[in-house]
């Protein structure tokens, strides 16, 4: 299968290692791109949530295929976000064409581009992180609910319905959050003199203008691989918002083969320099893009 060109990727949310993750979407659109560069926006592995006893294979393989990249040397900037955030200790971590940094910061056409996980504007996360963390294990049962409701929903020949989507358009309180950070990080971008900012965190693909005091900024979230199976991409200065379920191409990819090491999360370190070590990066990355 011809892989499909992308200058720019940006994931984010995808929640690897829980009940949530759609692990297998995930794998069947990274072997349907080739990407340029990669930017895993935070939240990519849920170190929060993270329990040895439940990682399926597909998670693996995912993790595999970004070792994969990796040695190959695809650039891969890696953007810790709050389910991953003992990552943040590693900043300006550099390992071949693998870079840890909190921020990201592109030239792209001449615009200036800001890509950061967004948690930082999270005032539940800033000062009640305990609520926060209780929030995401509810979140991740009403995922699990979810599921069941769309099988029994399916069987019976109506479509798939989200639970958590029409809870969080239904309370106020939801939509208003959302609207808020969204404002709070345009005009922080702006103020930086930004063009575009790139954000996760809150599982709300988008791309939008927002005009702000010092001008518009155009605010774009990629969303998440929990409901809304999204990702940002990037060609030739243009963005857009990749939809999983539109993509007939990459659903019809077979990822049944195995992983041939044994799948548990020890191994995952291993793995890494196993790969880099069989062909060593070489830091390949485009004079283009500065980490900041």
């Amino acid at each position: 299968m011809e892989q499909r060109e992308v200058d720019i990727v940006v994931l984010s949310d995808t929640h690897l290692g829980t009940y949530g993750c759609h692990a297998k979407e995930l794998l069947q659109y990274l072997k349907s791109i080739k990407p340029k560069t990669l930017v895993l926006n935070g939240d990519i592995i849920d170190i929060w949530q993270f329990n040895k006893r439940y990682w399926p294979s597909t998670h693996m393989m995912v993790i595999k295929h970004l070792i994969g990249l990796i040695a190959n040397d695809v650039p891969v900037y890696y953007i810790p976000g709050n389910h991953d955030e003992m990552l943040r200790k590693f900043k300006d971590f550099q390992l071949g064409s693998l870079k840890v940094t909190n921020k990201l910061s592109l030239k792209i056409d001449g615009a200036n581009v800001w890509i950061f996980h967004g948690d930082v504007f999270d005032v539940v996360m800033q000062h009640s992180k305990w609520l926060a963390k209780l929030g995401a294990v509810g979140y991740d049962t009403l995922i699990l609910i979810n599921r069941f409701v769309n099988f029994i929903s399916e069987k019976m020949g109506r479509g798939k319905v989200s639970l958590s989507k029409q809870i969080k358009n239904s309370v106020k309180g939801a939509v208003k959050f959302i609207n808020n950070f969204e404002a709070t990080v345009c005009e922080i971008a702006a103020e930086n003199k930004f063009k575009y900012v790139v954000c996760g965190h809150i599982h709300q693909p988008e791309i939008r203008t927002v005009v702000t005091d010092d001008g518009p900024v155009v605010y774009m979230n990629s969303g998440d691989w929990i409901e809304n199976l999204t990702s940002l991409e990037c060609n030739e200065g243009k963005w857009k918002i990749y939809r999983y379920t539109e993509d007939a191409v990459a659903q019809a990819i077979d990822i049944e083969k195995k992983p041939k090491m044994e799948e548990t999360p020890k191994n995952l370190a291993a793995s890494l320099l196993q790969e880099l070590s069989i062909k060593r990066a070489g830091g390949n990355f485009n004079g283009s893009i500065e980490a900041a």
